[in-house]
Parts: structure tokens; C-alpha cells; sequence
């Protein structure tokens, strides 16, 4: 919440989308009933909409369905080849971005922070990426973070995000960590909705790579779910909940496993999403504390959720001069009213 005048009166944080897609729309429409927040910006690939009042969550959507970019949208949108260069230099009330982008190829997230760097903005960033490398390159830029002025939240979805916060705090009853396993399960109805997430989950499939999956054409994508009748099935993914906990000194990352299903043509969960924390109590005691989302909560509601609460934790912290890289094992989300 931005401060304005000598009585204090709160006004809601202006926030940004970029990218949108599945993810995207789904985070506009995660902020609509939202009144600390209001979504004021988004940005996809071919072009962006900007109001520093607001920007209406159905309109951007309909547009962008209807046009296949927000650039579209009267009177606020504006098409263009490098849309998320273009909305930073013009928006400049904007507290804080949820960064909903693809991280295909795997340098690209950092790539954004950079664009946000070379800038000169100062304000707040939050993603939901998945892989432990792609982590590791947002931890190379800590330095250049903190001196632009920029808080950033990495990890921030699900899974890395809600599931490696609860590890995190369901290790506090263990003197010694064994073993943190995460298993999730998404259902959607099209994969179509959510194809980025779906290319990312493919690069993690036995014998595909972040390359071939980035250079899958739509058709090939649906020759393989095809032959898997829709379904995904991943196992000891390369996540970045392993890295964000044993940078948060709760185990070596080694202990911590990754895995789930994917089922692309059915919106009912395969199997329960949730963490199983084993360890060592001080007491010897061998025990294990399981954490289960409810089936009923979608993927969406699972990211973009964590996503903006964590966006509001990383205002409060750069309201308070703290600037940075932060994971979701690091910091407590503050619940978006």
C-alpha cells in the first residue's frame, strides 16, 4: 500500500501483469474483487495497456482472446514488438509486478530483471518460476538488485512458492530434516489455456530439454499428449523449492524431491496436490508432517494467490529500504484484502 499525505491515507498498490496468458488472465481476475490492490498494467507479447486508475479484468481479457493482444484495448492499449520495454519506460506509477512470463528459454526471466535494472525502476517483483537454474541466475543479480532499488520475490507460485513455505515452517518441529517431497496434481481442461506451463512441464520429461520443449511447434505438443492421452507424469523435477530451502538453511537439496501429474484434458485434479516433511524431533522421534491443498483449488488459485501475497510482503519490505532477492522460504506472505 503506497502512503500519501501527512494523515497516512492508504491507497491501493498499483500493480502490473506481464504476460498474459492462462496464468495472466487468471491473475487479473484473482485482483478484481481486490481493493489494496488494483491492476493497472499488463503487457504480452505483441503489445500493452496501461491506466493508472485501473484497467477493467473482462475488457483486457475479452480484447486479448478476441485480438490476441491487450494492445488492442481502447483507449489505453498500444501494440508493440518490445511491449514490456515499452510499458516500463511509460508506466510510472506502477508499485510492483507479477512477473506471469514463460521462463523459455531459461535465461529469460533474468533477462526481464535486467530490462527492470537498465531502467532505472524501483519498485517491487514477484514470479513464479520453477527451475533451481533459473533461481541461480536471479541470485547472480542480488547486488545489482539491491543497488537499482528493486525488491524481488523468485519462487512464488505453488510449487516453488505456497508448498516450500510450508516445508519450511513444518521443519520447525525437527531437529534434523530427512527428506522434503513435494507431489502435485493439475488438472485443466485445455491445455491450450495454460501452453507455456505445459511446454515447461515437458522440457521436464525424460529425454526433453528446456530447448526442445521451447522449439515444440503446437501440433508436435499435441501429438505427444496424444500418445499420453493427455497426461503428464513428472518425477524428480529439476525445482527450485530444493535450492530456496537450503538457502533458507532448513536442508541440503538434496533431500528435496519434486514430482506430480499432469492431466491436460481433465479440470479435476488426478491426485492431491500437498509437501511431506520426515525428520528427526529432538526427542529421536522419527515423524512426518503432510501439507494437502484442497482438490476444489485450482492451479491458478495456487500461484497467483502466493504471487500477490508475496507482492505484498515485497512492498512492505521495500517500504522499509529492503531491497534484494528474496525466496518464498524467506518471507511470510501478507494475505491481499
Amino acid at each position: 500500500m503506497t502512503e500519501q499525505g501527512s494523515g497516512s491515507i492508504k491507497v491501493p498498490s498499483r500493480v502490473g501483469v506481464l504476460g498474459f496468458g492462462g496464468l495472466g488472465q487468471a491473475a487479473a481476475r484473482v485482483l478484481a474483487p481486490k481493493h489494496e490492490m488494483v491492476l493497472v498494467a499488463i503487457a504480452d507479447q505483441k503489445g500493452y495497456a496501461y491506466n493508472s486508475e485501473g484497467l477493467n479484468h473482462s475488457a483486457c481479457s475479452a480484447t486479448y482472446q478476441s485480438h490476441g493482444s491487450v494492445g488492442y484495448l481502447e483507449p489505453c492499449g498500444t501494440l508493440s514488438n518490445q511491449s514490456i520495454q515499452d510499458l516500463i519506460e511509460r508506466a510510472d506509477a506502477v508499485d510492483g509486478y507479477f512477473l506471469a512470463l514463460p521462463n523459455l528459454p531459461n535465461t529469460f526471466m533474468a533477462s526481464v530483471a535486467r530490462q527492470f535494472i537498465a531502467a532505472g525502476w524501483r519498485g517491487v517483483l514477484v514470479d513464479a518460476m520453477k527451475r533451481t537454474s533459473a533461481v541461480e541466475q536471479l541470485l547472480g543479480l542480488l547486488p545489482e538488485l539491491q543497488a537499482a532499488g528493486i525488491t524481488y520475490m523468485t519462487g512464488c507460485g505453488a510449487t516453488p512458492g505456497l508448498l516450500t513455505a510450508a516445508a519450511a515452517l513444518a521443519a520447525q518441529s525437527y531437529a534434523e530434516i530427512h527428506s522434503v517431497k513435494i507431489t502435485f496434481g493439475v488438472g485443466i481442461a485445455n491445455w491450450e489455456a495454460y501452453r507455456a506451463t505445459i511446454r515447461e512441464d515437458i522440457a521436464h520429461l525424460p529425454g526433453y530439454s528446456v530447448e526442445q520443449a521451447s522449439a515444440m511447434s503446437d501440433a508436435e505438443i499435441e501429438a505427444l499428449l496424444d500418445e499420453t492421452n493427455g497426461i503428464l507424469t513428472l518425477e524428480n523435477m529439476e525445482h527450485a523449492d530444493d535450492v530456496m530451502l537450503e538457502l533458507a538453511g532448513i536442508c541440503d537439496r538434496s533431500r528435496v524431491s519434486v514430482g506430480g501429474v499432469v492431466d491436460t484434458r481433465n479440470p479435476k485434479k488426478p491426485l492431491s496436490t500437498n509437501v511431506q516433511v520426515t525428520g528427526r524431533t529432538f526427542e529421536g522421534k522419527i515423524s512426518t508432517h503432510t501439507f494437502t491443498l484442497g482438490d476444489e483449488t485450482s492451479m491458478a488459485a495456487n500461484v497467483c494467490g502466493p504471487a500477490f501475497g508475496y507482492l505484498k510482503a515485497g512492498l512492505a519490505l521495500h517500504r522499509r529500504g529492503i531491497y534484494g532477492l528474496f525466496t518464498a522460504a524467506e518471507v511470510m506472505p501478507q494475505f491481499v484484502k
